[in-house]
């Protein structure tokens, strides 16, 4: 059995190993290493070679355990030291049962030792084991040579109910050639799987080897064909590197449901036409910023299954955020500093800073990221004030499931509260060095594992040096909270002012206070993102703005019109994001009324819609409908976030002008999130026949333990990530060793961190977009309702 510290380090496996462990080359294989490497994996000696417990016996010619009921996290394992050689690709074979069957206590895995932080080199796999022997195989490429690497069948939760655990025929060979990689798409007609507006567009695509038009039905329910076309022959997408045709029916506008495409031979996913789906999306889209806050208990009366003890309020195990000190010198990250050339930073006092929401899959609190993702929730609630087909209700008090309704106060301005109350403990005090300015995060020291609830997670915190980025970032949400909640609550509006003055001022004071980038062989394990950005124009401008806008001051208008950002394209191609903030300032100076003159508002919103017109040809080049041509076909990190950004800016366009053509290209652009892509998956969670579920999260890690939850309905992934290669992605990384088409470089596995992480900052821009199509009226133009 192994000792307590290497139990209660396993934890650390899945999320240490997916952002250390560099790509994996497939080499060609030394023949020392095609042998098999495991002694007695037929236990015809018993378990002799193996360590098995709690208890060991052999069963039908199998080696056992069994294991009672509220066993705890690495209580139970079959396992034996293996050697491992750098380039080698394995095949891991076994067959395997539990009696009763099971899902989730027992995980498959090659793993190193505390020497390479418990590196993972077959990345935990958690078959659902029946009560018949099942055979299973998995491969794997070794990063390094590694003597002694443990390949363990390993119970890594507290198992609710007894079991036995019989493996036999074990066999881990090198000179193994991967098979590759197939997803399973399911029905090569691609459609929108959860529900098309009315009188909005309808589009969907089929994979096919034809190069001539085909004939397609759309089905009721029962049968019945309720329209009839041809497709539209569009040749091979390399986003997708398919031959594909495009289907419209648009002229079908009865409200329906379980609705089928056919056509050549094959029959879609069901789906309704109806409005009622983006209804509930406007609200499921903001359930994930409750169920992220930090430093309170999740109601599960609120929130069904997603209840949960207040994470990081200073009980043990915890170690904060109530009172969290700097970086110590000792600290890697100080190396970091030194590399881009500025001195190690420390500081003689703690700080609370507990509250915010957890920024992604980790449980650091990241002031860059809040503060894009607090600036599209304000944005979605200012939209509600001033867009034509705006519903004024939509957005108000008891609207959401949050502790505050009924307060009187919308509810999106109450979630946005939680992370702007966080931005204010996050400001240097005055009297101390960076007075003024705002820390850049607070995280964990190291990297924790999954699964981890925030309340139990055991690692000190640490807060980061100040920095400029996350300064403006508080400046500019600070101001434009402050105009939105002076009608409910007065003080905190004056009090969110006063903080963006501050903010802005001490950032002019300290213009190139940058967070260093990440330098693996410097910090190699770092416990949270960087969020490193040395060109902070933008955050200029968005805070001047945003300041301008609140204010109507002269100063505040002279730093946006003479802001190089100002004349600047703001809008690429791949979407904007927490780096490329300068189109948040550009949004609101197109739409919040303000003291700019006619000429100068003219030219504000004609660059908006220039931008959506271009967004608007690159989806037209698109068969399945995202409006994303990103340089070089290459999707980027969080590429589905950077298709709801666009989306942002085509229903801002349609809000300042009226034109038809934005708001269908924003609803062709959701169907592609909802399934209308080349791997036939819906990106958000709860919505279509197919949606991801298993996003790279401490908390919602139900594939790594079932009495945890998959993410909350509304929960977008961040979709494929186009450099899988060279990702060091635990999971694409050896899926894709030659690369991949663009659409098809995801995996919904929780350990794709690269792929499939979830974050406020992509949640946001969701929200504004479901809330902006909700708003259409099945797609009709209702404007200037009330």
């Amino acid at each position: 059995m192994p000792s307590h510290p290497r139990k209660s380090r396993a934890r650390a496996l899945t999320a240490v190993s997916a952002l250390l462990v560099p790509a994996s080359l497939l080499l060609t294989p030394s023949a020392a290493q095609a042998a098999d490497q495991i002694t007695n994996g037929s236990f015809d000696n018993g378990t002799t070679g193996w360590q098995v417990y709690p208890t060991a016996s052999v069963q039908d010619g199998a080696g056992c355990t069994t294991v009672p009921a509220s066993t705890g996290a690495y209580g139970a394992a079959i396992q034996q030291e293996v050697p491992l050689t750098e380039g080698e690709t394995y095949k891991l074979s076994f067959r395997a049962r539990t009696t009763p069957a099971t899902t989730g206590p027992v995980r498959v895995v090659v793993q190193g030792g505390a020497d390479v932080n418990y590196q993972q080199f077959l990345p935990a796999e958690k078959p659902a084991f029946e009560s018949a022997f099942g055979t299973y195989e998995y491969y794997f490429t070794a990063d390094r040579d590694y003597p002694n690497a443990q390949l363990a069948f390993q119970q890594d939760v507290v198992n609710p109910v007894a079991y036995t655990l019989c493996v036999d025929d074990v066999v881990l060979e090198g000179g193994a050639e991967r098979p590759p990689y197939v997803p399973e798409t399911g029905p090569r007609v691609r459609v929108n799987q959860e529900a098309y507006l009315p009188q909005g567009p309808k589009g969907a695509t089929l994979v096919t080897d034809s190069t001539t038009a085909l004939p397609w039905e759309l089905k009721s329910a029962g049968g019945t064909v309720l329209a009839r076309g041809t497709t539209t022959p569009r040749g091979v997408d390399p986003s997708a590197g398919l031959n594909v045709h495009v289907i419209d029916f648009s002229g079908y506008q009865r409200r329906s449901t379980d609705l089928v495409l056919t056509v050549d031979g094959e029959t879609s996913h069901p789906f309704d036409i109806g409005e009622d789906a983006y209804e509930r999306l406007r609200d499921d889209s903001m359930t994930f910023f409750y169920t992220n806050r930090s430093g309170t208990p999740i109601s599960d009366e609120l929130a069904p299954g997603y209840g949960r003890a207040a994470g990081h309020v200073g009980v043990a195990p915890n170690l904060g955020d109530t009172a969290v000190p700097c970086q110590s010198l000792e600290d890697d990250s100080q190396e970091l500093l030194v590399k881009q050339g500025d001195q190690p930073f420390t500081c003689d006092y703690t700080t609370d800073v507990t509250g915010g929401w957890y920024d992604a899959g980790d449980h650091g609190k990241y002031v860059v990221n809040g503060g894009i993702a607090v600036g599209q929730l304000l944005q979605q609630y200012e939209r509600s004030l001033t867009a034509p087909t705006a519903d004024r209700g939509a957005l108000a008090d008891g609207t959401l499931s949050i502790p505050e309704s009924g307060n009187r106060v919308p509810d999106v301005l109450d979630e946005a509260r939680w992370e702007l109350e966080w931005f204010l403990k996050m400001q240097v005090q005055p009297g101390r060095p960076y007075a003024g300015m705002v820390f850049h995060k607070v995280a964990d020291v190291d990297w924790t594992g999954l699964p981890q609830d925030p309340a139990t997670d055991p690692q000190p915190r640490v807060l980061y040096r100040p920095s400029t980025a996350a300064t403006l970032n508080v400046a500019a949400t600070a101001a434009q909270g402050a105009r939105l909640f002076a009608r409910y609550d007065r003080a905190f509006s004056q009090r969110l002012l006063a903080t963006a003055r501050t903010a802005y001022a001490a950032a002019q004071a300290n213009p190139a206070v940058y967070a260093p980038a990440p330098d693996a062989a410097l910090d190699p394990n770092p416990g949270s993102g960087p969020y490193d950005d040395r060109d902070v124009s933008d955050e200029f401008y968005w805070a001047a703005a945003e300041l301008y806008l609140t204010t109507g001051e002269p100063q505040f208008r002279k730093d946006v019109l003479g802001s190089p950002v100002h004349t600047a394209d703001v809008f690429p191609a791949g979407g904007f994001d927490w780096g490329h903030v300068g189109a948040l300032a550009r949004l609101d100076l197109a739409t919040v009324p303000s003291e700019l003159n006619q000429r100068e508002r003219r030219a504000v919103r004609r660059s908006v819609t220039e931008a959506a017109d271009r967004l608007l040809i690159d989806q037209a080049g698109q068969p399945f409908g995202q409006p994303y041509a990103p340089e070089g076909g290459q999707y980027a990190w969080g590429s589905n976030s950077g298709i709801l950004a666009n989306l942002q800016v085509l229903g801002t366009a349609f809000d300042l002008t009226g034109d038809d053509a934005y708001r269908d290209g924003v609803v062709r652009g959701m169907d592609y999130l909802l399934g209308r892509n080349a791997l036939n998956n819906s990106y958000i969670t709860g919505y279509g026949d197919v949606f991801s579920k298993n996003q790279h999260s401490r908390m919602y890690a139900n594939q790594l333990d079932p009495s945890l939850p998959n993410p909350p309905a509304g929960t977008v992934a961040g979709g494929p990530y186009s450099p899988t290669a060279t990702s060091g992605d635990p999971i694409t990384a050896p899926l894709f060793p030659e690369g991949c088409a663009a659409q098809f470089c995801y995996v919904d596995d929780i350990g794709s961190w690269s792929t499939n992480e979830i974050t406020v900052n992509w949640n946001a821009p969701l929200a504004w977009v479901a809330s902006f199509v909700a708003d259409q009226d099945g797609g009709r133009d209702e404007r200037q309702r009330r």
